[in-house]
Order: C-alpha cells, then structure tokens, then sequence
C-alpha cells in the first residue's frame, strides 16, 4: 500500500490519511481513519471512523474487517474539524445494505 491516502467527501473536500504499518503502535491523539482493502489499480474503503485515541482504532473494528487491510489515519485534534470531516466522508463511503458504495480507483 501506498504511504499516503487521499480521499474526497461528499462536498468533494479532499483529506490525507497516512498509513500505519502492520504492527506500529500510533501516538494517542484523536484523529480520523479509513479501512481500505486493495481493489484493481485503488482502494476500497471498508470503513471510516473518527475516534479520540487513534492508538486503538485497530482495535475497534471487527476483525473481519482488518481481515486483509489496511489502516490510514488523520490526525484531527479539535472535535468539531474531526465530526465534520467524518461526516462529509462517511456520506460518501457509507456501505450500502448489499456492498460498498465506495467510488473504485481513488487514492
């Protein structure tokens, strides 16, 4: 996976997360992250959360999530940037009820 990720919202407002290598403890700090599996010549994203400790997003997926993917993170200290952001990406990358609404390619 590439070490960065740039992911557009629903407003069309792009955001960069950075990858966390497979076993790299993150700073607890509040952030947003993105899930993506692999896909063709992009990613999927398979979930978008924001948290105020990115030092157990890892631990707040399911494992059939993490199963084969990967996580990226943005780091987003004040609340109201992290809800705001979240929101613009999660009505974009919001699964539908049968798969992903995920836009292929991006990144």
């Amino acid at each position: 996976m590439k070490p960065f990720l740039d992911l557009v919202g629903a407003s069309g407002a792009a955001y960069r997360f950075r990858l966390l290598p497979d076993g790299q403890a993150h700073v607890p700090i509040a952030g947003n992250y993105v899930v993506v599996r692999p896909r063709g010549e992009g990613v999927k994203v398979v979930a978008v959360a924001a948290t105020e400790d990115l030092s157990r997003a890892a631990g707040e997926q399911p494992a059939e999530i993490r199963r084969g993917a990967s996580l990226y993170t943005r780091l987003n200290v004040a609340r109201a940037t992290r809800e705001a952001e979240h929101a613009d990406l999660a009505a974009r990358y919001a699964p539908a009820p049968a798969e992903s609404a995920t836009p292929a390619g991006e990144g």
